[in-house]
């Protein structure tokens, strides 16, 4: 039986732009996929001149659902689950204050319905997010927290009993940009163009530090996969932007890797780890 990866993120873009080539490298390598997107991202500015017009803005949630389903369709992911929570919109804006936001909701509850999908497809590994020091969106640190609670509320016979039979997750992982990675393929840029789309990351100090617990999982070969499935975002990023400003042979050559820190392990994975699935690899 093959093993199962879960990715949980906060919005439609978020499965593409975090770990996207890595779930595509193991879903090639035999891996079932499992997506579950918490909100719609009803609240997203529309970030592609071409795509800003009123009629999109109109059908905003409409539209990205239909952007997520390709993306996925692209990167591999055999379901999707959307929770249907709305977006909360970016920091301390009018969307943060509505009951209706995700970042509103009571924990317990959304821990909840997203235990009761991880005791269904029972998977061995999931992705979730770090505590985005650099990127403090109210659903991106909700996410963070339903990170790291899930594990032990899966487990946990008494926790949520309703929600199906108990099921232990073998690790945790939460998809992240290092600083050694921004510096990588800001050097390379500006040797080969002398202009970095970086710059602006590294005066504000972005990246993660090489002391938390990481590994680089090697994704030769999928960039340009995880690049189609972000470009099927039409609403959310620009094809003239930040995100493809780097050439696909640029990146494999200086940082062909997707980096990763570890939130929890349950003690059968490997400590060296070079791979999602070290330690439970069939």
């Amino acid at each position: 039986m093959s093993l199962t990866i879960l990715a949980l993120h906060a919005h439609p873009d978020d499965e593409s732009s975090k770990a996207a080539a890595s779930v595509a490298r193991l879903v090639d390598e035999g891996a079932r996929a499992v997506l579950v997107t918490a909100t719609g991202g009803e609240a997203g500015d529309i970030l592609n001149p071409e795509m800003n017009v009123p009629e999109v803005a109109r059908r905003l949630g409409e539209i990205r659902a239909v952007e997520l389903e390709e993306a996925a369709r692209i990167i591999g992911f055999d379901e999707v689950v959307m929770l249907g929570y709305r977006d909360s919109g970016m920091p301390d804006s009018s969307d943060n204050r509505r009951e209706d936001a995700f970042c509103n909701q009571p924990i317990d509850e959304v821990l909840e319905r997203v235990v009761e999908v991880v005791r269904r497809v029972r998977p061995d590994v999931v992705l979730g997010y770090d505590d985005h020091e650099f990127y403090p969106h109210p659903d991106h640190l909700r996410i963070h927290e339903i990170s790291l609670e899930l594990a032990a509320a899966a487990a946990d016979p008494d926790r949520f009993p309703e929600a199906g039979d108990p099921w232990q997750i073998e690790a945790v992982y939460a998809p992240v940009f290092t600083r050694e990675r921004i510096l990588a393929l800001h050097t390379a840029m500006l040797e080969s163009t002398g202009e970095s789309p970086f710059a602006v990351w590294l005066e504000r100090g972005v990246g993660t530090e090489a002391e938390r617990t990481l590994f680089k999982f090697d994704v030769t070969g999928y960039v340009d996969r995880g690049r189609k499935a972000l470009a099927a975002h039409r609403t959310q990023v620009d094809p003239r932007g930040f995100w493809f400003a780097v050439p696909t042979p640029v990146i494999e050559a200086v940082y062909p890797w997707e980096d990763f820190e570890l939130l929890y392990s349950n003690g059968s994975s490997s400590t060296d780890r070079d791979h999602p699935f070290s330690g439970i690899r069939e």
